[in-house]
């Protein structure tokens, strides 16, 4: 790669992993009652795909795995939280789920690609 790509790449990690760290921030700060209510234990995963996978995003350390795990949470949270909307227009006219499919692309194309040569670690296959 190039070094225009992997400043590409960088930016896409910042905008996905740094964006996505909100959400688990507020959930830390405000709790997750509401997934653990109906998910059970398993609503804790949260803090996996919300907090831990986009801290390694933004770091560029196993990139490509924090990416599957972050696309992940983006399937779970659209068919949890967002399923009568997956066909759905916004009030704007976008696509009511044009965040989180942002989001999903988005580590999609980290898995594809891993995190470039700006980030912690890129000799290992994951990365």
């Amino acid at each position: 790669m190039n070094s225009k790509t992997d400043l590409g790449l960088l930016v896409l990690r910042i905008s996905i992993g740094g964006l996505m760290l909100f959400h688990g921030v507020a959930k830390i700060l405000h709790g997750i009652s509401f997934l653990t209510e109906n998910m059970g234990a398993i609503g804790y995963a949260v803090y996996i795909g919300e907090v831990v996978a986009p801290l390694a995003i933004l770091a560029g350390w196993r990139t490509k795995i924090a990416a599957v795990i972050f696309a992940v949470n983006c399937i779970v949270a659209i068919a949890v939280a967002h399923a009568n909307e997956i066909f759905s227009i916004s009030e704007h006219g976008g696509y009511a789920l044009e965040l989180l499919m942002l989001y999903l692309l988005g580590a999609v194309a980290l898995v594809f690609t891993g995190a470039g040569k700006y980030a912690v670690s890129s000799s290992n296959k994951w990365d």
